[in-house]
C-alpha cells in the first residue's frame, strides 16, 4: 500500500469536525477504497479550547490557516472556513500556489473566484475538489463531471437550499405566513439569526453558478445568475398554487436556449406531479437532462455534518487514488464562451396575484393592459364578491416574455384599484 495521504483541515465547525470524525471512525474502510490511509495531521481554527466532539489532541494546531498550507506534513488542504474572501481565499491560493491539492465545501469562494482558482490548479497540475460545495451529500458534481461526461446537458434544475425548502413546506402544510415560519426555523436551528443569505437566494445562486459551469462547460460566472428569494411568497400564493395543481419551490435553473444559457434562482410553481414538487422539508434535489442519458434525479440532505463530510472525503479518496479530472470538466482552453441570457429574455408562463378593490371595471382594466402588452390569459381565479373591499384575483398566463409581463405589471401597479405590489411567480413546466 502507498504511503499515507496527510490531510490538513482548516475550519473545525460542524463540517470540519464531521470530516475529522469520519476519517477517524471509518479509517479502515476509507483506506481500502483509497488504496492508502488518509490521515489528518494538522488542523486550523480560531478557538483551540472549544469542545467539538472530536479528538484533535494529537494533531498539529495552526492558528493561521495559511500556515497550515505551508506545513510540510500536509499533502492535501481541506478548506472548510467559508466565505468568498479573507482567510478562505488566502488559504486556497496558498495551497494551490504550493502545488498542494485543495478540497473545499465553499460554494461562495468557487462561485466568485472559481475561474481563477481553477486556472491556478490547472497550471500547478493539482486537483481542486468541491463535491461538498453543492447539495451536501448528493454526488451531483461527480454525476455531471463524470457520469454524464458524454452527454450534452440541456437543463439542470434543483432545490438547492434546505432552509427555504423547509419554510415553504411548513407554510403549505400548516397554512402559516412566511415570517411566522421563519421565526420557528430560526428557533429550530434550520435558519441563521441573519437568514438573508438563504432566504434571499444567494446561497442557492452560488451553488447554481457552479452547476451551470459544469453542465455547460463554461467558466463559472456568479454575476450572470438572476437571483430572487422567498420573502414575498405568501400563504395566499401557496394556497392558490395548490388549487391550481402546483407547488411553490425556490429553484435554481440553468437551461440551454436558442439565445444562450439561462441561469436563474427564484420561486417557481411546479406541477404537483413533477419530481421536484415532492421534495419537502430540509432536503435538496437536483435534476439534470442529458441528450443520451435522459433525465437524472438525485435527492438527499443538502447540509449537515454527515452528508457534507461524506462529500469532502469522497474527494480525498479520489486524490489518494491519483484520479485527475479538470476542475470544470474540461481544460480551460476547451471551455465554451456561450452567452448568458438575461432574465428579460426568459419565455414562460406566469402566475400573477393582485389585491384589488372589488368594484366594476377593475378586471377589464387589468386585462386590457395585459392585452396591450401581448400577454394572453390561460385561466383566472376569484372567490366570491366583496364589493368595495380588497379581494385577491389570480391570473395565469400563456407563455410570454419576461419583458412583456414586466411592462404589464408596471402599468397594473399604477391602477388606483390595485392596493399592493402585484405578486409574480414563474411557472416551470416540469
Amino acid at each position: 500500500m502507498k504511503s499515507d495521504l496527510r490531510v490538513g483541515v482548516a475550519g473545525l465547525g460542524t463540517v470540519g469536525a464531521g470530516t475529522v470524525r469520519l476519517l477517524q471512525e471509518n479509517a479502515g474502510l476509507i483506506a481500502a477504497r483509497a488504496g492508502r490511509a488518509i490521515k489528518v495531521t494538522a488542523v486550523s481554527a480560531r478557538n483551540r479550547e472549544l469542545d467539538r466532539g472530536v479528538d484533535v489532541s494529537g494533531l498539529v494546531w495552526h492558528q493561521d490557516a495559511v500556515a497550515l498550507a505551508h506545513n510540510p506534513d500536509v499533502d492535501v488542504v481541506v478548506e472548510l472556513i467559508g466565505g468568498a474572501e479573507g482567510p478562505a481565499r488566502a488559504l486556497a491560493e496558498a495551497a494551490l500556489g504550493l502545488r498542494k491539492p485543495l478540497v473545499t465545501a465553499n460554494k461562495a469562494l468557487l462561485a466568485v473566484h472559481g475561474a481563477e482558482l481553477a486556472a491556478v490548479a490547472e497550471a500547478a497540475g493539482v486537483a481542486l475538489g468541491y463535491e461538498a460545495a453543492v447539495a451536501g451529500g448528493i454526488p451531483i458534481i461527480k454525476a455531471l463531471r463524470e457520469g454524464l461526461a458524454g452527454n450534452r446537458i440541456s437543463r439542470v434544475a434543483g432545490i438547492l437550499n434546505g432552509t427555504c425548502n423547509y419554510i415553504l413546506t411548513v407554510m403549505r402544510e400548516e397554512k402559516r405566513d412566511f415570517h411566522d415560519v421563519l421565526a420557528d426555523a430560526q428557533a429550530l436551528g434550520y435558519a441563521e439569526a441573519d437568514p438573508s443569505f438563504d432566504i434571499d437566494g444567494i446561497d442557492a445562486a452560488h451553488k447554481l453558478a457552479i452547476l451551470a459551469a459544469l453542465a455547460f462547460g463554461r467558466p463559472v460566472d456568479f454575476a450572470a445568475v438572476h437571483v430572487e428569494g422567498i420573502r414575498r411568497v405568501s400563504a395566499l400564493d401557496i394556497s392558490f398554487a395548490e388549487e391550481l395543481g402546483y407547488r411553490i419551490k425556490l429553484l435554481g435553473i440553468a437551461r440551454e436556449t436558442g439565445a444562450g444559457v439561462e441561469v436563474r434562482v427564484h420561486p417557481a410553481m411546479v406541477p404537483k406531479t413533477a419530481l421536484l414538487a415532492s421534495v419537502d422539508g430540509v432536503y435538496n434535489a437536483v435534476l439534470a437532462e442529458g441528450d443520451f442519458a435522459g433525465t437524472m434525479f438525485l435527492q438527499g440532505r443538502g447540509a449537515g455534518a454527515g452528508p457534507t463530510a461524506s462529500a469532502v472525503v469522497a474527494d480525498l479518496i479520489d486524490i489518494a487514488r491519483g484520479k485527475a479530472i479538470p476542475v470544470w470538466g474540461a481544460a480551460s482552453v476547451a471551455l465554451s464562451d456561450r452567452a448568458s441570457v438575461p432574465i428579460s429574455g426568459h419565455v414562460g408562463a406566469y402566475f400573477l396575484r393582485l389585491m384589488v378593490v372589488d368594484q366594476p371595471g377593475v378586471l377589464a382594466d387589468v386585462t386590457a393592459i395585459l392585452r396591450d402588452h401581448g400577454v394572453s390569459l390561460e385561466s383566472m381565479l376569484q372567490h366570491g364578491r366583496k364589493p368595495d373591499e380588497a379581494v385577491p384575483i389570480v391570473l395565469v398566463t400563456h407563455e410570454t416574455t419576461e419583458a412583456a409581463i414586466a411592462g404589464a405589471i408596471a402599468r397594473i401597479a399604477e391602477l388606483t384599484a390595485v392596493l399592493e405590489s402585484p405578486a409574480l411567480i414563474r411557472i416551470e413546466p416540469n
